[in-house]
Order: structure tokens, then C-alpha cells, then sequence
């Protein structure tokens, strides 16, 4: 053999050898049985199903609504009501550069999302957050103005749809299943935020310098007619 031939087929390995993503273990984030890691932010009820499902729906029952006796209420009551978010947020605080996988169903007409690098864990847009401090941040507002949300809704007419870098890039179309299981995989770099929906490419985006590049990781309610559900949540960290 030619020793050109050699040095073109080392060119090749050699990469893959010392590439730090390639060199990291996956480990799952959920264990399918429990919620130990997470922490339960807002009105949401979050349930591990017998399949390993994680299965999130939000509060209907009477004392967590200001809706009063008797009816008809008023535009701002509603509202009130309806708009307060809920997230499942890690323990964990400081993921920095990693590989997440996140499967997820989406019912007809629903929104969620994955958060990263939020270091208000939801704090501006969650009700009865009982906090001390506020969070470490000059930020205010969603997960998506303080650190990145990756979207999930069910329309593809959405300004930002699935796999969007919220307010950042808007995801390609056509890529996710209605009514069925999707895959959602978050390349998260100091430098860039990739996101591929069922295998492809959805959006990237460079983001906003000034943000934190670390954080916990989030799974969102959206509102209180929200649910969703995911299964198989696995990271690979990026050690360099």
C-alpha cells in the first residue's frame, strides 16, 4: 500500500479520534422511574408513567383558580388564569457544551418546549414561584429572553416552529409528525446552538453573547390547557 493511501485513511480516523463529542459518554437525564434530578416549577403535574413516560399536564382544580362565584368572569381573570407557564426543571445547574436527545408528543394544537442555559429557572413567568432571591441575572422575562428555548408546538404555521431557537431562528417545516413521537436533538456550544428535528437539521444559531452559557435544562407547560410527553432523555457532556 501507498503511503499517501495510509496518511489520506489516518486523515480520516484521526478526527473522529480526537473529537471531544465523540469521546464523551451518554447518560440518561431521566431515569424512567422517578423524578429525582428534577425540580417541579409552577402548576404542573408531572407523572412517570408504568412505560417510562414522563407525562405533563397542568392544574384545573379550584384553588389554584381566581375564577369567581358566579359566573361570567372578566377578560383580565381569564388571562390571569391562563397565561402563568410551567416548567420541570434539573437539579442540576451548570450543563455548559452537550449533546441532548429529547423524544416528545405533542397533542393537536399544543406548545411546549426545551429550555437550556436558563439560569431563572422560569422565575418571571411562573405563578407562586416563592423564591428568596432573584435569580442571578439583569435578564427579565420567559426562558427564551434569559437563557435559549427550543420550541415545540404543533403548527407548522407558527412564526417559530418545532425546533426553532426561540426569537433567535426559525426551524425548518415539514419536519415534524403531527399526532406522533419526535425526535429532538440540541447541540449546545459556546459558540452555537444547532437543533436537528427527527434527524435534520430544524435551526442554528450563534445566540446572544451577553447570555449565560451554562444552565439547567427545562421542559416546558405551556399554558393550562398544555400537556405533553417525553421519554428517552439522554445527554452527552462536552468535556474539552
Amino acid at each position: 500500500m501507498r503511503i499517501s493511501s495510509i496518511a489520506s485513511r489516518l486523515c480520516l480516523i484521526v478526527p473522529l479520534a480526537v473529537s471531544p463529542a465523540f469521546s464523551q459518554q451518554w447518560h440518561d437525564l431521566f431515569n424512567g422511574k422517578s423524578l429525582d434530578g428534577w425540580q417541579v416549577r409552577g402548576e404542573g403535574i408531572w407523572t412517570v408513567m408504568n412505560d417510562g413516560m414522563l407525562l405533563g399536564q397542568r392544574r384545573h382544580d379550584k384553588p389554584s383558580s381566581p375564577f369567581p362565584d358566579p359566573w361570567p368572569i372578566t377578560s383580565k381573570q381569564y388571562q390571569s388564569w391562563l397565561n402563568p407557564q410551567a416548567w420541570l426543571y434539573t437539579v442540576r445547574n451548570d450543563f455548559g457544551e452537550f449533546d441532548l436527545h429529547v423524544e416528545y408528543f405533542i397533542p393537536p394544537q399544543g406548545n411546549s418546549g426545551v429550555s437550556i442555559r436558563d439560569v431563572s429557572r422560569g422565575y418571571y413567568v411562573i405563578r407562586g414561584a416563592n423564591d428568596p432571591v432573584a435569580p442571578p441575572t439583569k435578564l427579565k422575562g420567559s426562558p427564551a429572553h434569559i437563557g435559549y428555548e427550543i420550541q415545540i408546538i404543533d403548527s407548522d404555521s407558527a412564526t417559530y416552529p418545532s425546533g426553532s431557537v426561540y426569537l433567535f431562528a426559525a426551524g425548518k417545516t415539514g419536519l415534524q409528525k403531527r399526532a406522533e413521537w419526535n425526535s429532538l436533538d440540541i447541540e449546545s456550544r459556546n459558540e452555537r446552538i444547532r437543533v436537528k428535528l427527527n434527524d435534520e437539521l430544524a435551526a442554528e444559531s450563534p445566540g446572544d453573547p451577553e447570555r449565560s452559557k451554562t444552565g439547567p435544562i427545562g421542559l416546558q407547560l405551556h399554558d393550562q390547557f398544555s400537556f405533553v410527553m417525553f421519554r428517552n432523555i439522554r445527554i452527552r457532556e462536552i468535556k474539552r
